[in-house]
């Protein structure tokens, strides 16, 4: 699997909302860094209800959670909150710079609004509760993705195929014992 390389520039001017930038934050822990889509994309929905779930469990390992959003930080507090996540440490990318200089793409129509995706968002809207979503604050062609950092450099990463993708987090985190 090929890393995306991103410059350690980046990290430095990823601010986060306490302050402190992701670099910063890799260098005293390692880093999930998870770049989520748009704030009414019920996959979006569905990973922070996962994440919060598990989020004890995944910093067990030794990995700080810390969200790039493309929303203002005071709407994605209310999500955070909304899905129970306590003391979230989060990045706003409304321009979605960060996600370009990570790598993520804009997805297809396939990778959107394909047949698998359709299938997953019912599980995930209708059937686990997450509901059907509408684009919200930001662009709604934006792919997400995780990358593991430590001490300033990706040491792995998740790249979603399609917007329906449903990442192994404990199992992502685990793998590269930092």
């Amino acid at each position: 699997m090929e890393i995306n390389f991103v410059e350690q520039d980046t990290l430095d001017e990823m601010i986060t909302n306490t302050g402190a930038s992701v670099s910063d934050i890799s260098f005293q822990s390692s880093v999930m860094l998870v770049f989520l889509r748009h704030f009414g994309c019920t996959f979006c929905r569905e990973a922070l209800g996962e994440i919060s779930t598990r989020k004890q469990e995944l910093e067990s390992s030794g990995a700080k959670i810390v969200f790039v959003h493309m929303a203002e930080n005071e709407v994605a507090q209310q999500y955070f909150e909304r899905y129970d996540i306590k003391n979230p440490i989060h990045v706003s990318d409304i321009d979605c710079r960060f996600y370009k200089e990570f790598g993520l793409m804009k997805g297809t129509f396939n990778q959107l609004f394909g047949l698998s995706v359709w299938v997953r968002g019912f599980q995930a809207g209708v059937v686990d509760g997450h509901g059907v979503g509408w684009k919200q604050l930001g662009d709604g062609f934006q792919m997400p993705g995780i990358f593991l950092i430590h001490r300033g450099a990706v040491k792995d990463q998740y790249i979603h195929k399609t917007a329906a993708d449903k990442p192994d987090y404990a199992k992502l985190v685990e793998c590269c014992p930092l």
